[in-house]
């Protein structure tokens, strides 16, 4: 397949700018793989799809203040946005400007704490932190990173809204979006249902959202995310499948890092895995652990809505989104969810 098989016609005026008011108050369209059937619910309909032997899948990673604004000496503006923290005092990241800082030039933030332009390393540069650790400056100068199509500056409600209720470990640069519409309510009341959770990493980077260039997918390259299964996840899938049960992965985040771990494994068994991936899901991959998922609307022509074609289907994937923007479904991060099956 082609990238231009991914293409689809959306509205701006679908793209969602900003969350609504209540997490579990967005739409969730649900569409059965195998058979194609679509049904049009609510968020807080899940648990109606759901049976007591399966285990939800969460990604626990928490999103750092990643966003930057800095000067140079001369004056000119910069735009920093952390792609991976390498320590505590140097990582890797982009930077936007209107000629690019050179190699061994000092960036300003706004209490005159800096930053050292180290090198370039592909496409992304090496920062270090002169005056204190990155998290602290994070801390105190830091914007949460809004996805490109959200056009509006972060707000205050951002810090809490762009982020999931079960955030855990600090590392991402842009949230697990599935995640966002659960709300503590609904978790509990899945605990009371039966239904088991476990837990995977993966620091979602800011090449999530760079576009996929080349129309011959064989010559794409996957941007690297670290992420991390652990032996008690393996075990708690393990003992879901010996009881005939589902793994239902929250969020394509939670797919890659449960098939990295199996593809991972020369057998193709799942087993713990830390590190980074570059594993590229497209038709016609076989998945080995997710049997289905949930997961929000995605851009035209990117490797996500690649990931989704390849678990349900092209087909229906594709007459999914034409049926989503008919009936005025809320795109992207902040946008409405789906509920897939498998093919």
């Amino acid at each position: 397949m082609r990238r231009s098989d991914f293409h689809f016609d959306l509205p701006d005026e679908l793209i969602a700018q900003r969350p609504l008011s209540e997490r579990g108050a967005s739409r969730l369209l649900a569409l059965d793989g195998p058979s194609g059937r679509r049904d049009d619910l609510g968020f807080r309909d899940l648990p109606s799809l759901l049976r007591p032997s399966d285990l939800l899948v969460f990604n626990d990673t928490r999103v750092i203040p990643a966003r930057l604004f800095a000067h140079k000496a001369t004056g000119g503006r910069v735009e920093v946005l952390i792609e991976r923290m390498v320590d505590a005092h140097e990582a890797l990241a982009h930077v936007r400007a209107s000629k690019t800082p050179a190699a061994g030039s000092e960036l300003h933030l706004a209490d005159g704490e800096r930053l050292l332009m180290v090198a370039r390393e592909e496409g992304l540069f090496r920062l270090r932190a002169l005056d204190a650790t990155l998290p602290e400056l994070m801390q105190r100068h830091g914007h949460m990173p809004l996805p490109p199509y959200i056009r509006r500056a972060d707000d205050a409600a951002d810090s809490e809204r762009y982020q999931t209720v079960y955030a855990e470990r600090e590392g991402a640069v842009a949230a697990p979006t599935a995640g966002l519409h659960f709300e503590a309510a609904m978790l509990e009341q899945l605990a009371r249902a039966g239904i088991a959770t476990a837990r995977v990493t993966l620091h979602v980077g800011a090449g999530t959202f760079q576009p996929v260039r080349e129309e011959d997918l064989d010559q794409h390259r996957m941007h690297a995310e670290w992420l991390e299964v652990s032996e008690t996840a393996v075990a708690q899938i393990e003992a879901t499948r010996a009881a005939g049960g589902r793994i239902i992965a929250v969020g394509t985040t939670t797919v890659r890092s449960l098939e990295t771990a199996a593809a991972a494994d020369a057998a193709s068994v799942l087993a713990p895995y830390r590190g980074e991936s570059r594993l590229f899901i497209r038709p016609p991959y076989a998945f080995q652990v997710v049997d289905a998922m949930i997961t929000n609307f995605h851009l035209p022509g990117s490797t996500l809505l690649m990931l989704v074609s390849a678990f349900a289907g092209h087909a229906a994937i594709m007459a999914a989104y034409r049926h989503a923007v008919v009936q005025r479904y809320r795109f992207f991060s902040y946008g409405d969810a789906m509920f897939l099956t498998r093919r």
